[in-house]
């Protein structure tokens, strides 16, 4: 906001001038009109010429000055919301990497970029108004009570029981509503981003938008809260309406007394026609109260999300951080439970991955392995005990030396929509043309880039150009080698690849993990036979360890997930299964 600080109080006092400027016209008229019921005939025509002129002239004096009002609040508005994406998107890249696990694409671009439109919407539009919001009733209600305060007290009834009825309206159940309201946009905003994503299984199978439940459950919700809010409000709003013009139905006996009692027939009579101009102006003011109210509402509610969004928990970061000796890798006593669980997801794990060695975590699903691997590199970090790569507590260490040692090869790999070149160079933004051809041969991508149309120029998800799974396995990988990094974390690369894309991409890891430290997971056992060391875990402990051959020996649960795993590779259905 440096430099326009300014801007807002100058588009409320701007605005306030306008308001002030769209009274005039008001009272012109009524001086018109006073001219011609007057006179009559002999009324004065340069008179009425100077009114009209003036009347004009202050209409367009407060078009002007609300338009410079809104230029102001326009300006200001758009560097808010910039810095408020530019904040928040700055807090997003410092979260740690077990935030983007718990927290959906869909709902942080919902959160970030249409609560900050929000934002703007009410900086822009709405604040504007609360001079005029303010500053127009108080003018009003001067004027009704200089006239003639009997017909002013008059006009106040109905305008008085609209304000009560307004008053309940904008209780808690609009807030309550309005946070409702915008958790809903966000689950709804989060599913229609998975059923996108999840549309060519759906055309395959030929299914409908109901076989995402979730997705329909979301919009069938949102339709049911929307439509009781509103039903709700039926009845107080008609009953406001039908009060708030029902001045004319008071004004019109009142005036007829005063005639009856006083004898000012004519001067009663402007009254009349100046209050019936005049009392309107209430109600659109407790109507802009209202939707200022609300929209005040809404921006609170926008700004609370991305602070609550932004205000996730950082890994602290030690006041006196030290650099890495070595890469050996260290469990000690690890024990580490997911926010909100009750159920250790690791428990007091202790083992040791020496510097140039490899070792694989293998076990059921929900046993361990991924929770472990992602301590390292402080996805989050443990509740007890202690990650340590080379003597030293990764809480302790560099963050940026951290993740420079480290890198990562998961199952769900992410290309970006740009050439291929770019993606690998996000491995190594220094690399020349040629580490990357050796990256690429070494990653066993050759075939991949030459059959693409501009090689490695080629951009992604453009024009037709689509990898496969193992195709982009492979691709990371290059990007991976590229980086070479001393520790290599792989988890489960090779769980959705074909034979062929395996057996390629296992020729690959040897050139990633060669001399590396290494931590592997993987549910094809047949990946894991020449580690160093396999650990088996179930239920977040550590139940045997060895090598492939040491384990087969034990008959213990590693022999047994191994002789399941080759019936599995080894099963097929004979004509006498198709036949029965």
């Amino acid at each position: 906001m440096a430099g326009r600080r300014a801007l807002l109080p100058a588009a409320l006092a701007v605005s306030a001038l306008s308001s002030v400027a769209a009274m005039v016209p008001y009272i012109l008229v009524w001086f018109i009109i006073r001219e011609l019921f007057t006179n009559g005939i002999q009324a004065s025509g340069a008179r009425i010429a100077v009114y009209g002129w003036y009347s004009m002239g202050s209409a367009v004096a407060s078009i002007v000055l609300y338009f410079i009002a809104l230029s102001f609040s326009h300006l200001a508005a758009f560097r808010v919301e910039t810095n408020m994406r530019r904040q928040a998107m700055a807090n997003i890249i410092r979260m740690p990497l077990g935030f983007f696990n718990s927290t959906t694409s869909g709902r942080i671009r919902k959160i970030i970029d249409d609560n900050a439109g929000i934002t703007h919407g009410f900086l822009a539009h709405q604040l504007p108004d609360l001079a005029a919001t303010i500053l127009t009733p108080l003018t009003v209600l001067v004027l009704v009570f200089v006239f003639d305060w009997r017909l002013g007290l008059t006009c106040l009834i109905p305008v008085c029981f609209s304000f009560v009825i307004m008053s309940f309206m904008m209780s808690n159940k609009g807030r309550n509503f309005m946070q409702r309201y915008m958790t809903s946009l966000e689950q709804m905003n989060t599913e229609a981003v998975e059923y996108v994503r999840g549309i060519p299984v759906v055309k395959v199978f030929q299914q409908t938008v109901y076989s995402f439940k979730n997705f329909h459950k979301s919009i069938t919700a949102y339709k049911q809260m929307v439509y009781n809010y509103t039903r709700m409000w039926e009845k107080p709003m008609a009953a406001y309406t039908v009060v708030v013009n029902s001045f004319v139905f008071l004004l019109v006996p009142v005036a007829i007394l005063i005639i009856t009692h006083t004898g000012t027939v004519a001067q009663t009579i402007l009254n009349l026609i100046l209050y019936v101009l005049l009392t309107p102006v209430f109600s659109q003011s407790i109507m802009r109260s209202m939707y200022l109210n609300q929209a005040l509402g809404q921006a609170k509610e926008a700004v609370d999300r991305i602070e609550n969004l932004t205000d996730y928990p950082l890994l602290p970061v030690s006041s006196n951080p030290k650099h890495l000796k070595g890469y050996t890798i260290q469990f000690d006593a690890v024990s580490f439970r997911y926010p909100g669980k009750q159920n250790m997801a690791v428990d007091s794990v202790s083992f040791e991955i020496p510097q140039g060695k490899t070792t694989a975590l293998v076990g059921a699903s929900g046993s361990g392995k991924t929770t472990l691997a992602r301590l390292v590199p402080r996805f989050w970090d443990a509740d007890s005990g202690s990650v340590r790569i080379g003597e030293t507590d990764v809480r302790q260490l560099v963050p940026a030396e951290l993740m420079a040692s480290i890198s990562f090869v998961f199952q769900n790999t992410h290309l970006f929509k740009t050439s291929l070149l770019e993606n690998l160079r996000f491995g190594n933004p220094e690399a020349t043309l040629q580490d990357i051809e050796r990256a690429v041969d070494q990653a066993q991508c050759r075939e991949i880039i030459d059959k693409l149309p501009h090689g490695l120029y080629t951009k992604i998800g453009t024009e037709g150009t689509y990898l496969s799974g193992g195709e982009q396995q492979r691709i990371v990988l290059a990007r991976a080698i590229l980086k070479n990094a001393p520790i290599v974390i792989l988890d489960e690369a090779t769980a959705f690849t074909d034979p062929e894309n395996e057996h390629l991409i296992q020729q690959a890891f040897k050139k990633l993990t060669d001399t590396k430290t290494v931590l592997m997971i993987a549910h094809r056992l047949t990946s894991v036979t020449s580690a160093d060391n396999i650990i088996v875990l179930d239920a977040g402990m550590i139940v045997e360890q060895g090598s492939h051959t040491q384990l087969l020996g034990n008959k213990g649960l590693y022999a047994k997930m191994w002789n399941e795993y080759q019936q599995s590779v080894n099963w097929k259905i004979g004509k006498e299964e198709l036949d029965a």
